[in-house]
């Protein structure tokens, strides 16, 4: 609200107007996503070995990230995969081991996932699964106590998510919520529509469990089957985005155009799910290498965004965003819609159609054919 009408409506009414609350809370979710072998050897993405194959410097994103942090105690940042942690806590010194633990005992850096990777959900038997989760969260548990150990399942990258891993390793484990961003793109088209409101949901993967497995799951990213920034808010190394300048004396001062941009993309977002409260994953495959140039844009971001008010934004967490969410569905009675299936089942669904329609199609061209020949055959008997 203007100053102006602010002061009008007061001398109307002679009661102050309250101004009107933010229409959604946008939580700030710094994180990496480091693949544990994928084009180069793990020890390859941990020292920055062989850029030339793919640049990737996981050291130095640890590195990085935790003097940021330490820089503001307002900052957060989420990490999954122990197989990269574990190395860089193992070269720490017993003074840089105890500045990390006050990171986490302060909610500054955060574990989801924990595992000593982010496993697939398809080629993998669930003793493997349980294996590699099992042994990341006892390194954290031994580490960092029972805060160190995640509450939210982070699967962001695998393709195809499975009924056996929501079950298991997600309610079953203890988790609280399942958050992932690759889905096949009709049913992510569905689940964001606006009509529909369905991007967050409450799955219940096992029929034998029932409510005893559901969890609170949802899509990472802007929902747009991905786990990265919205489209303009990337600050990485050598990224093309529009850096936030806010100091008006400067030419390049950017401000308003950027908080214009930034509240079209939160409300677009809250509009495809339900409840006054969004995530953005802010970051992507081994990204935070110069972590300072990310938190130093987010912090002038989150500044103007609440200067501006129709948006609050802050820096979340996963834990802290689930959290957050389920009050507000006690307290608003926000009720999200459920699911009860296997996304593989669905693609070995759409297989069966699709087979079913080329034996169809099958047929109906043998049928023309053979009446095609038989055409022909009358036309050839009757010329004799």
């Amino acid at each position: 609200m203007s100053l102006a009408l602010f002061t009008a409506a007061t001398a109307f009414t002679g009661v102050p107007l309250k101004p009107k609350a933010p229409a959604v809370t946008l939580h700030i979710v710094p994180h990496t996503h480091d693949d544990v072998g994928w084009l180069k050897t793990v020890d390859e993405y941990f020292s920055g070995a062989n850029n030339s194959i793919q640049h990737a410097n996981v050291r130095m994103i640890l590195d990085t990230v935790v003097t940021s942090l330490s820089q503001d105690p307002a900052r957060k940042f989420t990490y999954v995969e122990q197989a990269f942690f574990q190395r860089w806590w193992r070269e720490l010194s017993p003074a840089r081991q105890a500045a990390t633990k006050a990171l986490v005992a302060g909610g500054q850096l955060n574990f989801v996932n924990g595992g000593w990777c982010m496993h697939d959900e398809a080629a993998t038997h669930y003793v493997a699964m349980v294996d590699q989760t099992t042994l990341g969260h006892r390194l954290l548990k031994e580490e960092f106590g029972d805060g160190g150990v995640p509450t939210v399942q982070w699967q962001l990258d695998p393709f195809g998510h499975s009924a056996t891993h929501a079950a298991l390793l997600s309610a079953e484990a203890g988790m609280d919520a399942l958050f992932f961003g690759r889905i096949d793109y009709q049913d992510r088209g569905l689940r964001t529509d606006p009509k529909n409101k369905a991007a967050e949901f409450l799955w219940t993967p096992s029929p034998s469990l029932g409510s005893d497995a559901r969890v609170f799951t949802g899509l990472s990213g802007e929902y747009g089957g991905n786990y990265g920034p919205p489209a303009g808010f990337n600050w990485n190394v050598n990224s093309d985005d529009a850096v936030i300048e806010d100091n008006k004396e400067l030419t390049t001062y950017n401000v308003p155009s950027r908080v214009a941009d930034a509240v079209a993309a939160a409300l677009d977002q809250a509009n495809r799910t339900r409840g006054g409260h969004v995530m953005w994953t802010m970051g992507s495959d081994f990204q935070y290498e110069a972590a300072e140039d990310w938190f130093s844009n987010l912090d002038k971001l989150i500044k103007a965004l609440n200067a501006d008010g129709r948006v609050l934004a802050k820096y979340s967490s996963p834990a802290e965003y689930v959290k957050e969410k389920m009050a507000e569905s006690k307290a608003q009675k926000v009720a999200y819609p459920p699911n009860a299936y296997d996304w593989r089942r669905v693609r070995r669904r759409r297989r069966r159609r699709r087979r079913r329609r080329r034996r169809a199609w099958r047929r109906r061209s043998a049928r023309r054919c053979a009446r095609r020949c038989r055409r022909t055959s009358s036309s050839r008997r009757s010329n004799r």
